[in-house]
């Protein structure tokens, strides 16, 4: 009976990430309860907006929109568990489970990274070769990298489901708030040769190779846009900057992931509960804020709907 209750426990996972949860668990709750709400409101009324003004069905937002809807499907795999543990006794989760989350977290990073890579790309042959856009840039070939933009990261994060199934854990507590890289150091490893090359292969793959792609195209953008005219540099800051925003925001919060997680750095408990809370924080809002914010087009139709809504609710009240 001890034997099978031991066997049994050593399939569940303890976060052990918290800070003083006892005592502000329902701050918390409430902070993470309003940034959830926040990040599916401001992602899913951009992404609305798209769907239905025809006048932005156009490559450029299509892009758009799947980043958005990137960014809900990353929320929806980290905030209902972490808002169900910030009010349990008990944090756990399944080693299954737990492994499921982690697939979804950095696929969807993956795909993030890609997605950026899409949009380098349409902004280059936009700006730099205008009069191919039109044949380059057609529903077919957006939805070719829509599709590889998920499925390659997904694909390649498949073998980790198998492999992990192939280890024994020898420590049940994960030093954070939601499984990421961290569950390696649970398992039981003679050498961590193979999970290191195996993860710098994803690496080269979904982060790597993108982010040079990303460059490389920006760097062309940018000497285009200084040799020609004062339009064409207009229309590439205009365009662009908030591409560029987005990927420093991005690339910033991976890092950390990089260097506390898969090199195994030992932060200060506190300092990490924090860092890991601002990447499941910030980048989910942060993606509709810029948009919303610095793409022109998506600017004017929301104050149209929002001018829309208030002068529809003043006549009500005079109704009334």
């Amino acid at each position: 009976m001890d034997a099978a209750a031991g066997e049994l426990n050593a399939t569940y996972i303890t976060f052990g990430g918290h800070v003083e949860l006892r005592r502000y668990r329902f701050l918390y709750f409430a902070v993470m309860l309003v940034v959830y709400v926040l990040i599916i409101c401001s992602n899913s009324a951009i992404l609305g907006l798209i769907w239905v003004q025809k006048s932005l069905h156009q490559p450029m937002y299509v892009f758009i929109a799947a980043l958005l809807f990137n960014s809900l499907l990353f929320s929806a795999a980290i905030y209902p568990k972490l808002l169900a543990d910030f009010l349990s006794d008990e944090q756990t989760t399944s080693l299954s489970l737990c492994s499921l989350q982690s697939f979804a977290y950095y696929s969807l990073c993956g795909a993030e990274f890609l997605l950026l890579s899409a949009m380098a790309y349409d902004r280059y042959v936009s700006i730099c070769r205008p009069l191919q856009y039109g044949a380059t840039m057609r529903k077919p070939t957006v939805a070719v990298l829509l599709a590889l933009a998920w499925l390659l990261p997904a694909c390649q994060l498949v073998p980790s489901l198998f492999i992990s199934r192939g280890y024994r854990l020898c420590h049940s507590t994960l030093n954070g708030i939601f499984c990421n890289n961290a569950i390696s150091r649970l398992f039981c490893m003679d050498s961590r040769a193979p999970y290191i090359t195996y993860g710098a292969f994803i690496a080269l793959n979904t982060i790597v190779l993108p982010l040079a792609f990303i460059l490389f195209t920006y760097t062309k953008i940018l000497i285009i846009s200084l040799r020609g005219s004062g339009d064409t540099r207009r229309k590439a800051a205009k365009t662009c900057s908030p591409h560029l925003l987005v990927l420093a925001s991005f690339s910033c919060l991976c890092s950390y992931d990089v260097v506390a997680a898969r090199l195994e750095v030992d932060l200060d408990r506190t300092a990490r509960f924090v860092m890991t809370l601002q990447v499941v924080l910030y980048h989910p809002l942060f993606n509709p804020i810029i948009y919303g914010l610095k793409m022109g087009e998506i600017r004017r139709h929301l104050g149209v709907v929002f001018s829309r809504d208030k002068t529809r609710g003043e006549r009500n009240m005079l109704r009334l």
